[in-house]
C-alpha cells in the first residue's frame, strides 16, 4: 500500500459517524479529559479544513481545524487527527496533515497549534512552543504543546490564553 492508495476529501456529513468511531478506536474514552478535546467541544471545526483519507471506500483517517484564539492571534487547533490502526504507517496521516497545512496557509490564521508528539510533527514544521508563553485551559505536558506559524514574522503574537473560536 502506498500513499497513492488513498484518496482525500473534505469531510461531509455521511463521514461523521465513521469518524466518531475512528476517535473512540483511537482514543478511547480518556479523550473527553484532555485539554485540547475541550477546547476543540467549545467550537466547531471549520469546515473548509475537515479531511478524510479513504482507501477502497474504507475509512482510513481523518483530521480536523477548529478556530482558535491565542491571545491576539488568529490560530487553528490541530485535531484530532487519528489514523485507524489498519492504514497506520502507510502515509495516509501523513497525506491529512499535508492538505490541512496546505488549505489553512490559504486562509486568514496565523498559525496551527497542536498537543502532541514533536518526533511525528516537526516533519511537518511544528516548532516546542517556549513554555509559559501559550497558556492551554487546563493540564497539559508543555513540551506536547506545538506550533507551526505561517509567518515568522507574526509568531511572535501567537502568545497567551488560548481560547475556542476566533475574535
Amino acid at each position: 500500500m502506498c500513499r497513492s492508495d488513498f484518496n482525500l476529501e473534505r469531510e461531509l456529513p455521511l463521514h461523521v459517524d465513521a469518524i466518531e468511531q475512528l476517535h473512540r478506536d483511537a482514543f478511547g474514552p480518556g479523550r473527553f479529559a484532555r485539554t485540547a478535546f475541550r477546547v476543540r467541544e467549545a467550537v466547531e471545526p471549520e469546515p473548509s479544513l475537515s479531511y478524510v483519507a479513504l482507501c477502497h471506500g474504507h475509512m482510513a483517517g481523518s483530521v480536523r481545524l477548529s478556530p482558535i484564539t491565542i491571545g491576539t492571534c488568529r490560530a487553528l487547533l490541530l485535531g484530532p487527527l487519528a489514523v485507524h490502526p489498519n492504514f497506520k504507517k502507510k502515509g495516509a496521516g501523513a497525506l491529512l496533515m499535508e492538505k490541512a497545512i496546505e488549505e489553512a496557509k490559504a486562509l486568514d490564521y496565523c498559525s496551527i497549534l497542536l498537543v502532541g508528539d514533536y518526533d511525528y510533527y516537526c516533519r511537518f514544521g511544528f516548532q516546542r512552543v517556549p513554555v509559559g508563553k501559550i497558556a492551554l485551559p487546563g493540564p497539559v505536558d508543555p513540551m506536547r504543546v506545538l506550533l507551526l506559524p505561517f509567518d515568522k514574522a507574526e509568531a511572535h503574537a501567537c502568545e497567551g490564553v488560548v481560547q475556542a473560536g476566533v475574535n
